[in-house]
């Protein structure tokens, strides 16, 4: 059962990190048609320390924390420092706003997919463990 936690833990941390992205894209529809509004997407979740094994060592990602200069410049600070600017967006409107609605809503129903999916994997885990144990 040593070797479930890791697998919970880390569909529940992308479970986590989907509903955070969700938010974000949802953010970025509702400010589509907001003057210089720049898209965003949420960093995604380092998961190498699920793969330490009997105390290996690992590299992780460095992780950039927002001085306030950058917050002035406009960097997001909010969520930890997770939430970065989008990198595939394709075009920017005259006014400033680089959000592309059908790019939004492709990305939505993606979120969607994998959250379906990390969902599927949970439950299968659980009937595993409660096979397991005898229920």
């Amino acid at each position: 059962m040593s070797d479930a936690i890791p697998l919970i833990d880390g569909l529940t941390r992308s479970m986590k990190h989907l509903a955070e992205r969700q938010r974000v894209v949802a953010q970025n529809i509702a400010n589509s048609e907001t003057p210089a509004f720049r898209a965003q997407d949420v960093e995604a979740p380092d998961f190498s320390a699920l793969l330490v094994h009997k105390g290996v060592p690992h590299v992780a990602r460095p992780r950039i924390s927002a001085t306030s200069a950058m917050i002035a410049l406009g960097v997001p600070s909010s969520a930890g420092g997770r939430i970065v600017a989008d990198s595939s967006v394709t075009e920017t409107k005259p006014d400033g706003n680089n959000v592309t609605l059908e790019d939004q809503l492709l990305r939505m129903g993606q979120i969607q997919a994998d959250f379906q999916t990390m969902t599927d994997l949970y439950r299968k885990q659980m009937g595993l463990i409660q096979m397991a144990i005898g229920r």
